[in-house]
């Protein structure tokens, strides 16, 4: 791996274009480009070809199997794997890929996450082939990215709501488009990239924790001796056997098509972060989540375990996955880059302005987008964003929406030049100044040419954020593109829009500290929603407008969305359930006997020092007391949360189940830990019952 050519290995396990124009028959390239498009559909005739064609180039790279890779609602990827394999003439062994296996795959409904959608003894359910994200072979199979709908047709996967939320958003972005005389953008296409941060640990400490074993995060542990409080972790040098996995990571990652561009050390003690360069929304789903699969894997071929939940630590920063997410025309224009004349940036503040209302109208459904068990523990903390939702729009574009709200109608031709930066050394270069600071305490912030979500968590399917941004952004461009569309003087009416929607929907815009208290004194006195838990936000996915909206985008039915809050809130309920089970289970198997032993071992001591002298060794005492009422008050904390978790009613609905987990599990869960935390910092080092802060942070 010394001697690395990217343009040589970039896509080499991938079937793209490059390999489709080579393999495939002009016209059946043509009709497969079409139909990606969506343009057309792919003829049976077409499909067959390209079956063959996929098999041959398939096995050429050592595939024996295929499989349809799809998305359930567990936000983990599925697959199935079948072989090329067939009987022919006289029992020989032919290899067989036809046009149906490519096309269409079957898979148990009932078995995964649907809300009510399919009863056990409805089982049936369908992966189609997704055309606009390209198959690619790994570990000897041939992988179909597919979409999972169930027998009526309903989505019961995350790709989707996605792919629907983008046809969605083109066809109102190119109406409007077309009202600024851009009649040859055909298709607009949402483009994302998601910042992956992680962590990784030791494999030996890892196996040695079952709360990181079944829940990803540790529900017990004080704080490491040094955590991020020198700030010297962030960007620093890369430790060899970090950089060695990173290498490996990325090449593999380079196999199969993904843009993976920048790695480095994030801010806390063995986080990391990789970030890749922006694709469409679709295919940025799909990397993402081989991204994460790819990381685990190869973690594991190096001693690593790569630990993807939201807050794996109580006491440093937890990880999240900033979604940048922009549109582009199909002719190569990125609509939220500043023009270079006046007509030009009107356009751009128009849509800009249809997210900024987007974001106000639906900041609920912005919250639930990323509502999870782990990114609960996370928002609000160090390095991530509030519940609240606030935009952030940056110095200069507010400036310029500020004159706009007071009435002054010069359009800016261009945005200013804001000159160098300033270094005080003759001998750096100059650097050009951007037209504002970063914020990175705002969930929704502008960042030049695109609005980065920093909100969703490093374990999530971005699929979810990403339609749910296209489908409320759609909806805002159809309202403008509404009141636009009669009129004789565009540009001045839609200044006019700008000036209406500015004054309406300014509440949202905020440039300040999001951590600080006196912005959610604020928040609340705006009328902005502060969605704190996954059991606040979910429920709101069923409110009327919010269903209307996806309705009217076509985006989601109300079954759908019925159903898919009802298998959300059970993950939620769930995931705490196994959280509290194990927290249980080490409280008795782990820590009480940790705790036996070292109350026996202290007291040993004074017995036998007590024969030797009379003196009152202090030190032990003193332990032995702090252990006994600590190790007491430990023992009635556990018997409540049994308790608790014991009254849980199980035939309670899913919100029922879901606040009495907020209500009364996870502050039970937290009242244990935060006497353990304290005992810890008393046991020996040979007493304690699994591996600490310091072992595990510093384990690499």
């Amino acid at each position: 791996m010394n001697n690395i050519n990217i343009s040589e290995i970039f896509g080499s396990m991938v079937f793209n274009d490059r390999v489709m124009k080579e393999r495939l028959p002009e016209e059946v390239y043509l009709s497969v480009i079409n139909c990606r498009d969506g343009c057309s559909s792919l003829s049976v005739k077409d499909a067959k070809v390209v079956a063959s064609a996929m098999k041959d180039w398939a096995i050429e790279k050592g595939a024996t199997h295929f499989t349809h890779w799809f998305q359930p609602l567990t936000g983990i990827t599925a697959e199935k794997h079948d072989g090329f394999i067939e009987v022919g003439e006289k029992g020989m062994a032919i290899t067989k890929f036809s046009e149906k296996s490519l096309v269409k795959g079957e898979s148990d409904a009932s078995s995964f996450p649907n809300g009510g959608l399919r009863a056990t003894f409805e089982a049936r359910g369908y992966t189609v082939w997704d055309p606009t994200s390209y198959a690619f072979v790994k570990d000897g199979s041939l992988y179909i990215p597919t979409a999972f709908c169930s027998y009526g047709g309903e989505a019961l996967d995350k790709k989707t709501p996605l792919l629907r939320s983008m046809e969605a958003i083109s066809k109102e972005a190119v109406r409007l488009l077309k009202l600024f005389g851009m009649n040859d953008v055909k298709r607009v296409i949402p483009t994302a990239g998601a910042e992956q941060e992680y962590f990784l640990i030791d494999k030996s400490v890892f196996e040695k924790r079952l709360d990181l074993i079944y829940s990803g995060r540790t529900l017990y542990g004080s704080s490491a001796s040094k955590g991020q409080e020198l700030d010297d972790h962030y960007c620093g040098a890369i430790k060899p056997r970090v950089a060695s996995f990173m290498k490996e990571l990325d090449v593999e990652l380079w196999k199969l098509g993904v843009y993976a561009k920048t790695k480095h050390n994030e801010a806390a003690p063995s986080q990391y972060e990789l970030a890749p360069i922006f694709t469409s929304a679709n295919i940025a789903s799909d990397h993402n989540q081989l991204t994460m699969e790819m990381m685990k894997s190869v973690a594991s071929r190096h001693g690593l375990v790569c630990l993807l939940a939201e807050k794996p630590f109580a006491s440093v920063s937890g990880s999240g996955k900033h979604n940048n997410w922009s549109l582009s025309t199909d002719t190569g224009i990125n609509l939220f880059e500043p023009g270079k004349n006046a007509e030009d940036n009107l356009r751009f503040l128009l849509f800009v302005t249809a997210v900024v209302n987007a974001v106000d109208n639906y900041q609920d459904l912005l919250r639930l987008s990323v509502a999870s068990a782990g990114n609960d523990v996370r928002l609000g903390k160090t390095e991530a964003p509030p519940a609240i939702i606030s935009v952030f729009l940056g110095e200069y574009l507010e400036k310029i929406f500020d004159s706009i709200e007071k009435g002054e109608t010069n359009m800016p031709c261009a945005f200013a030049d804001l000159g160098e930066v300033k270094t005080g050394a003759s001998v750096l270069p100059a650097l050009s100044k951007d037209d504002s600071d970063r914020n990175r305490t705002s969930p929704f912030a502008f960042t030049g040419n695109k609005f980065e979500f920093r909100m969703v968590g490093s374990s999530q399917n971005i699929s979810c954020p990403n339609f749910i941004i296209n489908t409320i952004v759609a909806e805002e461009l159809s309202n403008l593109a509404d009141k636009l569309e009669n009129e004789k003087d565009v540009k001045k009416k839609a200044l006019e829009l700008i000036r209406e929607n500015i004054r309406k929907h300014k509440r949202i815009m905020f440039s300040g500290n999001n951590y600080s208290t006196k912005w959610k004194e604020e928040a609340e006195r705006r009328g902005l929603s502060n969605l704190a838990t996954t059991a606040d936000a979910l429920p709101k996915f069923l409110d009327e407008k919010n269903v209307s909206v996806f309705e009217r985008r076509k985006v989601l039915s109300r079954n759908e969305i019925a159903s898919r809050t009802e298998a959300l809130l059970d993950n939620y309920v769930k995931t705490i359930c196994i959280e509290v089970t194990t927290a249980i289970k080490m409280a008795k198997k782990q820590i009480i006997p940790a705790i036996f032993g070292y109350k026996k071992f202290i007291d040993k001591s004074l017995k036998t020092q007590a024969k030797k002298s009379d003196k009152g060794y202090k030190l032990e005492r003193t332990i032995l007391d702090k252990l006994c009422k600590s190790s007491d008050d430990f023992a009635d904390r556990l018997f409540e949360l049994e308790e608790r978790f014991d009254n849980m009613d199980k035939k309670a609905s899913s919100t029922e189940k879901a606040n009495y987990c907020k209500n009364y599990l996870i502050p039970a869960m937290k009242n244990l830990r935060e006497v353990y935390d304290y005992i810890e910092e008393l046991l020996g080092d040979e007493f304690s019952p699994f591996p600490n802060y310091d072992s595990i942070l510093y384990s690499i």
